[in-house]
Order: C-alpha cells, then structure tokens, then sequence
C-alpha cells in the first residue's frame, strides 16, 4: 500500500489502523505473517467506510473475528484485515420478557451462550465451547453439539462489498452444514432468536457442553479448532485416529493426541508447518480409505500451490 492510499484509508476512517501488523497477534494459531493494514473498526460505519476505500482503490480485504478457524501464510495478507470485536460487540436482550436478542458481530460466542444462559434462554449453550465470536460464527454456520448458528438467527445486520449496510431474515440466507453463503458479505450485527426457560437447568446444561469440550479437545492449546469438515459417514477425527496419525508431527505442528482433527502450535509452528501435516494427512486417510478430506479451516494468504 503506498503512502499516497494510506493518507486516504486515514482519511476515511475515525478509528485505528495499524500497518504491517502481525497476524499471529490476532489468530488463535499465534501464526500468521503481517497484514497490509489492520482496521479496528469501532462502529458499522467504520467497516463501510473501509469496504468503500477498498473497493474504490482496488485494495484485498478479508475480516477476522477472534482469528479460530484461520491459517494466515507466514507471508501476510496483502491488504486491509477488518477484526471485528471491541464496539461491535454489544448484547442485549429486546424487551425486559423478550425471547430476542440483539448481538455485536465482534461479541465472542462464548460469552453470548453464557449471559443468555445466565437469564434462562436456551439455545446458545451448547455454543459455549465455539472458540470465535458471533459474526464469525453467522458467517460459517459455526455449530456444535448438534447446535449450529441456522437454527436461532433471524435477522443478520450485514455490510456488501460496496459499503452498504443491510439487514437479511434468517429466512433469506442460504445455510448450509458450515457454511451461510453471505460470501463478500461483513457481518456487523445479529438477531437470535432463544427459548425462555429455568436458568438453573441452562446453566447446568452449559457447564455439561463446556466441561465436553473441554476434555475432548485441545482446547487451551494454540490450534484453530476443527481442521477438516465431517464426510457424510465418519467424522474427520476418526478418520485420522484410524489412520495413526495422532501425534504425526511436522516442525512443531503436531495431530493433537486428544483429538485427531486438530492440529496444534506446539512451540514456534509456522504457517507452512501446519500445511505440511494437512497435506499428509489429507494424503494419509486417502490412501487408507479412499476418503478425500476437506478443509474447514480457512486457508489465507497462500498462492496457489503453496
């Protein structure tokens, strides 16, 4: 980006920009090279103040929430990281009896599946363990326990490439097992729909999911939570564990002995490292089952082939 377009960025935006920032600051791999610029939106008008420059001067642009579910390259990302979070990450329910909440992009899923639960609406809890926040979560259909973000989302607040912001029904978008089709879409903003109940029952449930999550993955560890969507008939995890790979380890990337569809930084893993075990795994479960697995994990800023 040359002096001449930041000044311009600058210009447009009241919030903070920071230039050739490291991503291994913002993903939960604690990998990833520097972005162009990162823009720290603070206000939905940030984030279309920012998709208008980009798409006025021809600028890539990508949007990170918590950083789970990401590999960044160890060479960056060439152009603006928008990360979601601090400003847009307000919750509140709508009306004090309400079943509706309204929920910032930037809010982390853990959080909304706590207070939620904390006033007895069910719904969220299971999404305790989810390890991104509530944008992301939309934006993928981030699910677990049999609970997927398609199933409580009414209303989805979102900004187009252009810089327009507006609002879609839960009934418009196209979910799919991990996937809502919002593509070229920021998402700034939710509506959840929640079941009133017991709080003491809810919260129960919520410890009960989290305590699963928490000893049936590496969930402390630096990783970026599933590596490889499910096949119809077996779990990726499974796959992998059947194959021996628990424990497979290139650099300090290593198939995490806990649970098989996670790859973990156990030290220093670069971006290159983790590729390397997707690659032979991916090569490994092939040859064994005829299988072909597909990334979950987004792969950012890698050139084809590489």
């Amino acid at each position: 980006m040359t002096a001449a377009l930041r000044s311009a960025l600058a210009a447009r935006l009241t919030c903070e920009v920071r230039y050739g920032e490291p991503l291994s600051r913002h993903t939960t791999y604690r990998i990833g090279g520097p972005a162009t610029a990162l823009v720290l939106p603070r206000a939905p008008d940030d984030v279309a103040a920012t998709l208008r420059f980009a798409a006025e001067s021809g600028t890539n642009w990508l949007v990170l929430g918590l950083g789970s579910n990401v590999l960044v390259a160890d060479r960056g990302f060439d152009g603006i990281v928008l990360k979601i979070g601090k400003g847009l990450d307000q919750v509140a329910r709508e009306g004090p009896e309400g079943s509706r909440w309204s929920v910032g992009a930037g809010l982390p899923t853990p959080i909304l599946a706590r207070k939620s639960a904390a006033a007895g609406h069910g719904g969220a809890q299971r999404l305790v363990g989810v390890p991104g926040t509530v944008g992301g979560g939309v934006y993928m259909n981030a699910g677990a326990h049999g609970q997927d973000f398609s199933s409580c989302t009414r209303v989805v607040d979102v900004v187009d490439s252009t810089g327009a912001l507006r609002s879609l029904k839960g009934t418009e978008i196209g979910w799919r097992y991990r996937s809502s089709g919002l593509d070229s879409l920021v998402v700034v903003g939710a509506t959840v729909e929640l079941v009133p109940g017991d709080p003491v029952q809810t919260q129960q449930e919520l410890s009960l999911y989290l305590k699963k999550r928490k000893d049936g993955t590496p969930f402390d560890e630096p990783c970026c939570g599933s590596v490889f969507r499910n096949p119809e008939d077996r779990t990726a995890g499974h796959l992998i564990d059947a194959a021996d790979l628990k424990g497979f380890r290139v650099g300090d990337a290593e198939v995490s002995r806990m649970h098989a569809n996670y790859i973990v930084n156990t030290g220093a893993a670069t971006a290159a490292d983790v590729r390397a075990v997707m690659d032979a795994v991916r090569e490994r479960v092939h040859d064994r089952f005829g299988v072909v697995l597909e990334p979950e994990v987004k792969l950012i800023g890698f050139v084809e082939g590489g």
